[in-house]
Parts: C-alpha cells; structure tokens; sequence
C-alpha cells in the first residue's frame, strides 16, 4: 500500500504544472536546439563577465618582463602577450567591454530605431517621406564605413565608440520596425485612441510601440552580434578602445599580428572568442524570429 502511495505521489510531482516561464524555456529549447545552444553561450558569457575579478587568474593590466611569450601552461592556461599579460585573463575581461558596447549599442539603436519607425508609419504623408530618405542615405553605406567615419569625427573613446555603432543601425532597424507599425496603424484601437482625443505621443508609445516588439527583440538580438564584431573591427583597426584597456579586437593587432608565427595563442584564442560570441548572439536570434513569426509557429 505504502509502494502504491509513493507511486501516486511521484506522479503527482510529474503531472504538476511548471513555471509559465520554465515551460516556455523548455519549450524553446525543445523546438530550437540551436537557440537554446546559442543562449547558453550567451548566458555563459554574461556570467564570466559579471564574475570577471573572481575568475580572472591574474590581474588583465599586470606587466610581467619574465613571462612574456610564454606559450600555454599550467601557471597560463592561454599563454601570455608580448608584455608578459596573462591571455585568459584579458579574455574574460574583454568581454566586458564586448557586452558593455554590445548591449549599449544594440539596445539604443534599436530603441530609437523603433520609435523612428513607428512614428515614420503613424504620421505618414510628408513626415514618413522625409523619414524614410534619411534613413535611405545612411543605410546606403556598409555598416564598418559609417562606424569609422563616425569614430573619426567623434574620436576614441568607449562612449563615442558605442555611439559610433549605434547610429549605422538606427536606420536598418527603422525601416524593419516601419513595416510593421504600418499595420498596426490601421488597427480599429488605433482609430480609437485618436477618436478619444489621445495625444499623438501616446497613440504611439503605448498603442503602436507593444505591438511591433516581436520585430523590435528579433532586431535587438541581431545587433548584438554585428555590435560585438564591429567593437572588435575598429579596435582592430586602432580605432576602437585603447591600450591597455583589455578588448578582443585590441589583442589580435599589434604584437599579435608581429608574432602570428613564434606566438600564435595571442590571435587563436581571442579569435575563438569572437567567433563563439557573434555565432551565439546569430544563433539565438534566428531562433528567436522563428519562434516570434506566426507565419512559423507551427513548425
């Protein structure tokens, strides 16, 4: 009788109703492998960064003439730069600064995007024209031309290097976020709100804004890859942060491309780290539009 009473009870813990929340998590991850991968390595970076002075073996700005060159041991696990620097360590605090610019970047110029495109859509007419040309004029140029030339005009800096990454993707998620509040424009509720007097500010941030969200975290998510891979471009390029402030981009130039041969684990690792970053970010979003697209729910 006791056996039967813990079977019971165990099926009872199975048959229990999850956390909305966990049941959509385990949901995603079921229907979208991939995803879920790519938001593990997400999650995973944005822990390694919170925890980066309790992870970090060695202080990132430490000088060490002995060590310099030093190929990947036990006491470093990566090896050292040309300064005696301990690889892994700048590493785990470059992704810091690739999620700082990442998420400032994405999470701006997505947000002003949004609300240009949804604006450009509610007003139309002459508004929505002008709009969309200007917005036409920067999203003629590649992304990497427009970040070096807004580097350029506003100098070296981490703010003016977010803002310089931020601008060519105002317009890109403009025009997307557009498309979408074009419907929305004509919705009945829409009609509505203007009917009840409501002002154009709030038909817009609280009528129309809600509704275009599944476009606005698929875009969201896209940028965060470009961002990170843009940051480490123009640092590449001397462009971006300066020594000796750690940064992905900044460890493969410089001495790393003076010693590709004798010191290759200066390039490889911080390679595989950008690498791994942008493929999770893309991964993780391409399975985020898939499962926000009603036209692919059902798949």
């Amino acid at each position: 009788m006791s056996f039967i009473t813990a079977v019971d009870a165990l099926a009872a813990v199975d048959a229990a109703p999850r956390p909305r929340w966990l049941a959509v998590i385990v949901n995603f991850a079921r229907r979208r492998p991939l995803g879920a991968i790519g938001a593990t390595v997400v999650v995973f970076m944005l822990l390694v960064a919170g925890s980066a002075t309790v992870m970090s073996p060695y202080d990132p700005l430490n000088v060490d003439g002995a060590a310099m060159l030093a190929p990947p041991s036990a006491s470093h696990w990566l090896g050292t730069d040309a300064y005696g620097r301990d690889v892994l360590s700048r590493i785990i605090y470059g992704s810091r600064t690739a999620l700082i610019v990442g998420f400032g970047a994405a999470l701006v110029g997505a947000s002003v995007g949004a609300v240009l495109g949804v604006g450009s859509a509610y007003f139309g007419g002459r508004v929505d024209l002008f709009v969309q040309r200007v917005m036409d004029i920067f999203i003629s140029f590649p992304l990497i031309i427009l970040a070096l030339a807004m580097v350029a005009i506003l100098g070296n800096s981490l703010p003016n290097l977010i803002a310089a990454i931020t601008i060519p993707m105002i317009p890109r998620c403009a025009l997307v976020i557009r498309s979408s509040a074009l419907s929305v424009r004509e919705m009945p509720y829409v009609d509505a709100a203007r009917a009840a007097g409501f002002s154009h500010a709030r038909i817009i941030l609280r009528h129309m804004l809600p509704n275009v969200m599944a476009p606005y975290l698929i875009m969201l998510t896209a940028f965060l890859g470009q961002a990170i891979l843009l940051e480490a471009s123009l640092s590449f390029l001397g462009l971006g942060v300066q020594e000796p402030t750690p940064a992905w981009g900044l460890m493969l130039s410089g001495a790393a491309v003076e010693f590709a041969e004798t010191a290759p684990w200066m390039a490889i690792f911080p390679g595989l780290a950008i690498s791994l970053s942008v493929f999770a970010f893309n991964l993780f979003g391409d399975s985020l539009r898939d499962a926000l697209d009603p036209k692919l729910r059902s798949l």
